[in-house]
């Protein structure tokens, strides 16, 4: 395996490039735990500010902005949290390894074997995955997934939740335990925030609940010794969303909200931001985040990001040359939407890995079959 550099972060001023685009439904999830789901519209918005990270915290300078006012929510319990060590892999005797930045890492859907089945349509996909229609509840299929993903050098993968006693929810304890003896790590995607505003009271109770239940366990990413969870947002999300998200996070969350129109001014910041946007090819947060997607076809419809292993190849070269601390692949298992990078009859490879995985090993210098 390629070495991937390293780097420890005391404070890094971060310049945003300005780039935008806008395009309808670019992320029509299968919400496995609703009748219905809601049509995502994405903007992808870029604009400056700096962020600086020392070692317990995140702090971001913005312009000054309002702020919309806040529910008066339920009693709040705070955690008074301690920091667990962190050690590099090269360290034998780490108790408690975690990832440094930049961290690769990938989105991760675990609602299979029931999104294999779609507006009756079976299977939900225009491509054939090389561990056929699986379920995700199958631990031998998990702990393939893992060594995939570690042999494109990714380092955790972040995976859909659609809340508490939902269907993907049922899955984290098995995508957990496969990792046991790996240096693999999870995190959560937030998806209900996608869907309506989950109130200060109820992100509060959710975060207590994935802290709970899976934030302490050895397998879960955590930065600062702080667990990470990632936070999808709707299209018309402003900066409420940032201050719900402050408010409720007494219990030592790292938060990666997704970015919205004006977001640098928002006078409530998360500890990072990201982009999710599959339809294009990368999208750049300066040095806060780096996105790469392989392709968009959703099932049913046309293809709005056509697959180029050679585009593909550049992408991650560019990914890996910005030294982003969260550098990440939207997706790994999408296959609905046809994001996966996962191996797929259609770019197999002689590796066994298939294509898209291949670049991610050799960061962009895979040779071309």
């Amino acid at each position: 395996m390629l070495p991937r550099p390293r780097y420890s972060l005391v404070i890094l001023a971060c310049i945003f490039l300005l780039a935008s685009c806008t395009f309808p439904s670019a992320r029509n999830s299968h919400q496995l735990n609703a009748a219905s789901q809601a049509s995502r519209d994405t903007t992808i918005i870029s604009t400056n500010f700096t962020s600086s990270q020392s070692a317990g915290s995140s702090t971001i300078s913005v312009v000054a902005g309002s702020t919309t006012s806040l529910e008066k929510a339920a009693p709040i319990h705070f955690y008074t949290y301690f920091p667990l060590v962190m050690k590099n892999i090269e360290d034998p005797g780490a108790t408690d390894w975690q990832p440094t930045f930049p961290i690769r890492a990938t989105f991760y859907y675990p609602w299979f074997p029931e999104a294999w089945n779609q507006q009756s349509i079976y299977p939900y996909t225009n491509y054939t995955p090389q561990l056929g229609y699986y379920s995700n509840a199958d631990q031998n299929i998990v702990k393939q997934h893992i060594a995939m993903m570690q042999y494109a050098h990714i380092d955790a993968a972040i995976a859909s939740w659609w809340g508490q006693g939902s269907q993907t929810d049922t899955k984290i304890a098995g995508l957990l335990n496969a990792s046991a003896g790996t240096n693999f790590r999870w995190a959560l995607y937030y998806e209900n925030e996608s869907t309506g505003d989950p109130s200060v009271s109820q992100i509060h109770s959710d975060l207590v609940y994935i802290h709970d239940h899976y934030g302490t366990n050895a397998n879960f990413l955590r930065v600062n010794g702080k667990f990470v969870v990632f936070v999808y947002a709707a299209a018309n999300d402003a900066c409420g969303m940032a201050d719900r998200w402050k408010q409720a996070n007494t219990v030592g969350a790292y938060i990666v909200l997704k970015v919205f129109p004006g977001f640098a001014s928002c006078a409530n910041q998360p500890e990072d931001w990201h982009q999710y946007c599959p339809a294009v090819p990368t999208d750049s947060q300066g040095s806060i985040s780096y996105v790469i997607s392989p392709g968009f076809w959703l099932k049913g419809n046309a293809e709005r990001l056509a697959r180029d292993i050679n585009r593909w190849n550049q992408n991650v070269r560019d990914m890996v040359a910005s030294g982003a601390r969260w550098q990440l692949i939207a997706t790994f298992s999408e296959w609905g939407e046809g994001t996966a990078v996962e191996p797929a009859a259609q770019w197999a490879s002689a590796s066994g890995y298939g294509q898209y995985l291949d670049a991610l090993h050799f960061n962009g210098e895979s040779p071309i079959p």
